[in-house]
Protein backbone atom coordinates (compact mmCIF):
# COMPACT_ATOMS: atom_id res chain seq x y z
CA UNK A 1 0.00 0.00 0.00
CA UNK A 2 1.34 3.45 -0.94
CA UNK A 3 1.49 5.69 2.16
CA UNK A 4 -0.69 8.79 2.12
CA UNK A 5 0.73 12.23 1.37
CA UNK A 6 1.46 14.53 4.31
CA UNK A 7 3.12 17.85 4.99
CA UNK A 8 6.73 18.09 6.17
CA UNK A 9 7.38 18.30 9.89
CA UNK A 10 9.62 21.11 11.14
CA UNK A 11 12.60 18.72 11.30
CA UNK A 12 11.95 17.34 7.82
CA UNK A 13 11.63 20.85 6.46
CA UNK A 14 15.08 21.75 7.78
CA UNK A 15 16.61 18.79 5.92
CA UNK A 16 14.75 19.57 2.68
CA UNK A 17 15.63 23.25 2.96
CA UNK A 18 19.32 22.38 3.28
CA UNK A 19 19.18 20.50 -0.02
CA UNK A 20 17.77 23.65 -1.60
CA UNK A 21 20.44 25.94 -0.15
CA UNK A 22 23.27 23.57 -1.12
CA UNK A 23 22.23 23.57 -4.78
CA UNK A 24 20.93 27.10 -5.29
CA UNK A 25 22.56 30.52 -5.50
CA UNK A 26 20.19 31.98 -2.91
CA UNK A 27 22.94 32.88 -0.45
CA UNK A 28 25.23 34.18 -3.18
CA UNK A 29 22.38 36.38 -4.40
CA UNK A 30 21.88 37.81 -0.92
CA UNK A 31 25.63 38.29 -0.50
CA UNK A 32 25.68 40.32 -3.71
CA UNK A 33 22.86 42.50 -2.40
CA UNK A 34 24.62 42.93 0.94
CA UNK A 35 27.87 43.98 -0.69
CA UNK A 36 26.40 46.31 -3.31
CA UNK A 37 23.36 47.85 -1.63
CA UNK A 38 23.29 47.29 2.13
CA UNK A 39 26.02 49.80 3.11
CA UNK A 40 24.09 52.65 1.48
CA UNK A 41 20.79 51.43 2.92
CA UNK A 42 21.97 51.25 6.54
CA UNK A 43 23.93 54.50 6.17
CA UNK A 44 20.56 56.23 5.96
CA UNK A 45 19.52 55.15 9.45
CA UNK A 46 19.93 58.54 11.12
CA UNK A 47 19.68 57.43 14.74
CA UNK A 48 22.60 55.10 14.14
CA UNK A 49 24.58 58.01 12.74
CA UNK A 50 23.70 60.03 15.84
CA UNK A 51 24.95 57.17 17.99
CA UNK A 52 28.41 57.45 16.48
CA UNK A 53 29.10 60.48 18.66
CA UNK A 54 27.27 59.05 21.68
CA UNK A 55 28.85 55.65 22.25
CA UNK A 56 26.56 54.67 25.12
CA UNK A 57 23.39 54.84 23.04
CA UNK A 58 22.05 51.61 21.58
CA UNK A 59 20.89 50.80 18.09
CA UNK A 60 18.13 48.20 17.84
CA UNK A 61 18.02 45.49 15.21
CA UNK A 62 15.28 42.87 14.74
CA UNK A 63 16.11 39.91 12.51
CA UNK A 64 13.43 37.32 11.90
CA UNK A 65 14.26 34.43 9.58
CA UNK A 66 16.17 31.14 9.41
CA UNK A 67 19.35 32.31 7.65
CA UNK A 68 21.73 33.15 10.50
CA UNK A 69 24.74 33.41 8.21
CA UNK A 70 23.01 36.19 6.28
CA UNK A 71 22.01 37.87 9.55
CA UNK A 72 25.56 38.00 10.82
CA UNK A 73 26.83 39.43 7.53
CA UNK A 74 24.25 42.23 7.85
CA UNK A 75 25.39 42.89 11.42
CA UNK A 76 28.99 43.17 10.25
CA UNK A 77 27.92 45.65 7.56
CA UNK A 78 26.16 47.73 10.24
CA UNK A 79 29.31 47.63 12.35
CA UNK A 80 31.46 48.72 9.41
CA UNK A 81 29.16 51.59 8.42
CA UNK A 82 28.54 52.70 12.03
CA UNK A 83 31.67 51.80 14.04
CA UNK A 84 31.30 51.87 17.81
CA UNK A 85 27.51 51.54 17.84
CA UNK A 86 26.06 48.93 20.21
CA UNK A 87 23.64 46.66 18.31
CA UNK A 88 20.72 45.22 20.26
CA UNK A 89 19.73 42.28 18.05
CA UNK A 90 16.46 40.40 18.51
CA UNK A 91 15.68 37.19 16.61
CA UNK A 92 12.15 35.90 16.01
CA UNK A 93 12.21 32.27 14.82
CA UNK A 94 9.81 29.43 15.76
CA UNK A 95 11.99 26.49 14.70
CA UNK A 96 14.23 25.35 17.61
CA UNK A 97 16.77 23.83 15.21
CA UNK A 98 17.21 27.13 13.44
CA UNK A 99 17.58 28.95 16.76
CA UNK A 100 20.21 26.44 17.90
CA UNK A 101 22.12 26.81 14.61
CA UNK A 102 22.10 30.59 14.96
CA UNK A 103 23.37 30.45 18.54
CA UNK A 104 26.19 28.12 17.48
CA UNK A 105 27.27 30.55 14.76
CA UNK A 106 27.26 33.40 17.26
CA UNK A 107 29.43 31.36 19.64
CA UNK A 108 31.93 30.86 16.82
CA UNK A 109 32.08 34.57 15.92
CA UNK A 110 34.34 36.39 18.41
CA UNK A 111 34.51 39.42 16.09
CA UNK A 112 30.93 40.44 16.93
CA UNK A 113 31.81 43.12 19.46
CA UNK A 114 29.15 45.41 20.94
CA UNK A 115 26.32 43.10 19.87
CA UNK A 116 23.70 41.59 22.18
CA UNK A 117 21.32 38.80 21.18
CA UNK A 118 17.78 38.23 22.42
CA UNK A 119 16.09 35.04 21.20
CA UNK A 120 12.34 34.72 20.69
CA UNK A 121 11.41 31.16 19.74
CA UNK A 122 8.05 32.34 18.43
CA UNK A 123 6.17 32.80 15.18
CA UNK A 124 5.81 36.38 13.99
CA UNK A 125 2.16 36.31 15.08
CA UNK A 126 3.07 35.05 18.56
CA UNK A 127 5.69 37.77 18.84
CA UNK A 128 3.17 40.41 17.75
CA UNK A 129 0.62 39.16 20.30
CA UNK A 130 3.26 39.17 23.04
CA UNK A 131 4.26 42.74 22.25
CA UNK A 132 0.64 43.91 22.28
CA UNK A 133 -0.17 42.06 25.53
CA UNK A 134 2.83 43.57 27.30
CA UNK A 135 2.10 47.01 25.88
CA UNK A 136 5.81 47.51 25.14
CA UNK A 137 5.93 48.53 21.50
CA UNK A 138 9.68 48.60 21.04
CA UNK A 139 11.03 50.58 18.10
CA UNK A 140 13.73 49.24 15.79
CA UNK A 141 16.14 50.93 13.42
CA UNK A 142 16.33 47.97 11.09
CA UNK A 143 13.99 45.00 10.62
CA UNK A 144 14.34 42.29 8.05
CA UNK A 145 11.94 39.59 6.92
CA UNK A 146 13.85 37.19 4.67
CA UNK A 147 11.82 34.56 2.82
CA UNK A 148 9.40 34.16 5.75
CA UNK A 149 6.07 35.63 4.62
CA UNK A 150 5.05 32.40 2.85
CA UNK A 151 4.18 30.88 6.25
CA UNK A 152 2.35 33.90 7.66
CA UNK A 153 -1.44 33.67 7.90
CA UNK A 154 -2.27 37.37 7.61
CA UNK A 155 0.40 38.93 5.42
CA UNK A 156 -1.02 42.51 5.21
CA UNK A 157 -1.44 42.85 8.97
CA UNK A 158 1.97 41.27 9.65
CA UNK A 159 3.66 43.81 7.37
CA UNK A 160 1.61 46.62 8.92
CA UNK A 161 2.64 45.59 12.45
CA UNK A 162 6.37 45.29 11.75
CA UNK A 163 6.34 48.51 9.76
CA UNK A 164 4.84 50.20 12.83
CA UNK A 165 7.82 48.88 14.83
CA UNK A 166 10.27 51.02 12.86
CA UNK A 167 11.85 53.99 14.58
CA UNK A 168 12.13 57.35 12.83
CA UNK A 169 14.11 56.84 9.59
CA UNK A 170 14.23 53.09 10.21
CA UNK A 171 14.29 50.53 7.40
CA UNK A 172 12.31 47.34 6.82
CA UNK A 173 13.90 44.85 4.40
CA UNK A 174 11.61 42.23 2.88
CA UNK A 175 13.20 39.54 0.70
CA UNK A 176 10.67 37.58 -1.32
CA UNK A 177 10.56 35.64 -4.59
CA UNK A 178 10.42 37.77 -7.71
CA UNK A 179 7.51 37.79 -10.14
CA UNK A 180 10.08 36.74 -12.76
CA UNK A 181 10.97 33.57 -10.83
CA UNK A 182 10.00 30.05 -11.79
CA UNK A 183 8.11 29.85 -8.51
CA UNK A 184 5.77 32.63 -9.67
CA UNK A 185 5.03 30.80 -12.92
CA UNK A 186 4.60 27.49 -11.09
CA UNK A 187 2.20 28.98 -8.56
CA UNK A 188 0.13 30.97 -11.06
CA UNK A 189 0.09 28.77 -14.15
CA UNK A 190 0.67 25.25 -12.80
CA UNK A 191 -0.88 25.39 -9.34
CA UNK A 192 -2.88 22.23 -10.07
CA UNK A 193 0.44 20.35 -10.09
CA UNK A 194 1.09 21.15 -6.43
CA UNK A 195 -0.40 18.92 -3.72
CA UNK A 196 -2.79 20.12 -1.01
CA UNK A 197 -0.09 19.22 1.53
CA UNK A 198 1.85 22.32 0.43
CA UNK A 199 0.59 24.67 3.14
CA UNK A 200 2.51 27.80 2.20
CA UNK A 201 1.09 30.97 0.71
CA UNK A 202 1.91 31.56 -2.93
CA UNK A 203 3.08 35.15 -2.76
CA UNK A 204 5.70 37.03 -4.75
CA UNK A 205 6.98 40.60 -4.92
CA UNK A 206 3.89 42.15 -6.52
CA UNK A 207 1.69 40.86 -3.70
CA UNK A 208 3.94 42.60 -1.17
CA UNK A 209 4.22 45.89 -3.06
CA UNK A 210 0.41 46.01 -3.34
CA UNK A 211 0.19 45.81 0.46
CA UNK A 212 2.83 48.53 0.85
CA UNK A 213 1.00 50.78 -1.60
CA UNK A 214 -2.22 50.40 0.41
CA UNK A 215 -0.28 51.30 3.55
CA UNK A 216 1.19 54.33 1.82
CA UNK A 217 4.68 53.05 2.68
CA UNK A 218 7.52 54.37 0.55
CA UNK A 219 9.62 51.53 -0.81
CA UNK A 220 12.17 50.54 -3.42
CA UNK A 221 12.58 47.16 -5.13
CA UNK A 222 15.88 45.57 -6.14
CA UNK A 223 15.74 42.54 -8.47
CA UNK A 224 18.53 39.94 -8.36
CA UNK A 225 18.87 36.75 -10.44
CA UNK A 226 19.22 33.41 -8.67
CA UNK A 227 19.08 29.78 -9.77
CA UNK A 228 18.46 26.33 -8.30
CA UNK A 229 19.90 23.21 -9.92
CA UNK A 230 17.02 20.69 -9.83
CA UNK A 231 18.48 18.15 -12.28
CA UNK A 232 18.26 15.31 -9.75
CA UNK A 233 14.49 15.81 -9.47
CA UNK A 234 14.18 13.98 -12.79
CA UNK A 235 16.43 11.01 -11.91
CA UNK A 236 14.37 8.03 -10.80
CA UNK A 237 15.20 6.95 -7.25
CA UNK A 238 17.70 9.75 -6.60
CA UNK A 239 17.73 10.63 -2.87
CA UNK A 240 18.77 14.26 -3.41
CA UNK A 241 16.10 14.71 -6.04
CA UNK A 242 13.57 13.34 -3.59
CA UNK A 243 14.54 15.87 -0.92
CA UNK A 244 14.37 18.67 -3.49
CA UNK A 245 10.86 17.67 -4.52
CA UNK A 246 9.88 17.48 -0.85
CA UNK A 247 11.03 21.08 -0.38
CA UNK A 248 9.38 22.23 -3.59
CA UNK A 249 6.02 20.71 -2.65
CA UNK A 250 6.15 20.91 1.17
CA UNK A 251 5.37 17.19 1.17
CA UNK A 252 7.18 14.28 2.82
CA UNK A 253 8.39 11.75 0.23
CA UNK A 254 6.43 13.40 -2.56
CA UNK A 255 7.90 11.14 -5.25
CA UNK A 256 6.95 8.03 -3.27
CA UNK A 257 3.46 9.06 -2.18
CA UNK A 258 2.04 11.29 -4.91
CA UNK A 259 -0.12 9.74 -7.65
CA UNK A 260 2.01 9.03 -10.75
CA UNK A 261 -0.02 11.44 -12.88
CA UNK A 262 0.62 14.29 -10.42
CA UNK A 263 4.36 13.54 -10.35
CA UNK A 264 4.52 13.61 -14.14
CA UNK A 265 2.55 16.86 -14.39
CA UNK A 266 4.79 18.60 -11.86
CA UNK A 267 8.00 17.39 -13.50
CA UNK A 268 6.70 18.57 -16.88
CA UNK A 269 5.77 21.96 -15.41
CA UNK A 270 9.23 22.35 -13.89
CA UNK A 271 10.78 21.94 -17.33
CA UNK A 272 8.73 24.72 -18.92
CA UNK A 273 10.85 27.68 -20.13
CA UNK A 274 9.06 30.12 -17.82
CA UNK A 275 10.19 27.97 -14.87
CA UNK A 276 13.61 26.60 -15.80
CA UNK A 277 16.45 26.74 -18.30
CA UNK A 278 18.99 24.11 -19.36
CA UNK A 279 22.72 24.78 -19.01
CA UNK A 280 25.35 22.19 -19.86
CA UNK A 281 22.76 19.46 -19.51
CA UNK A 282 21.63 20.68 -16.07
CA UNK A 283 18.10 21.92 -15.30
CA UNK A 284 18.27 25.29 -13.51
CA UNK A 285 15.06 26.47 -11.87
CA UNK A 286 14.66 30.25 -11.70
CA UNK A 287 14.88 31.39 -8.08
CA UNK A 288 15.04 35.14 -8.79
CA UNK A 289 14.63 37.32 -5.69
CA UNK A 290 13.18 40.74 -4.95
CA UNK A 291 14.71 42.83 -2.18
CA UNK A 292 12.15 45.40 -1.00
CA UNK A 293 13.47 48.23 1.18
CA UNK A 294 10.65 50.01 3.04
CA UNK A 295 10.99 53.39 4.71
CA UNK A 296 9.47 54.12 8.13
Amino acid sequence: MIPSMRSLTAEEYVEAFKSFLDHSTEHQCMDEFNEEQMPNIVAGITRLCHCMSHKTERASLLLGDFLPGVDLKMIRILQAVHPGVFIDNEIVEPNPQHVAAYKELVNQAPDLQNVSFIWHQLTSLEYEQQVKEKGTHKKFDFIHMIQMLYRVEDIPNTIKFFHSCLDHHGKLLIIILSDSSGWASLWKKYRDCLPATDSGHYITCSGITEVLQRLGAQHRVYELPSGWDITECFIEGDALGGRMMDFLTGTKNFLGTAPPALRRRLQEALCQPECSSTRDGRVIFSNNLSMIVVES
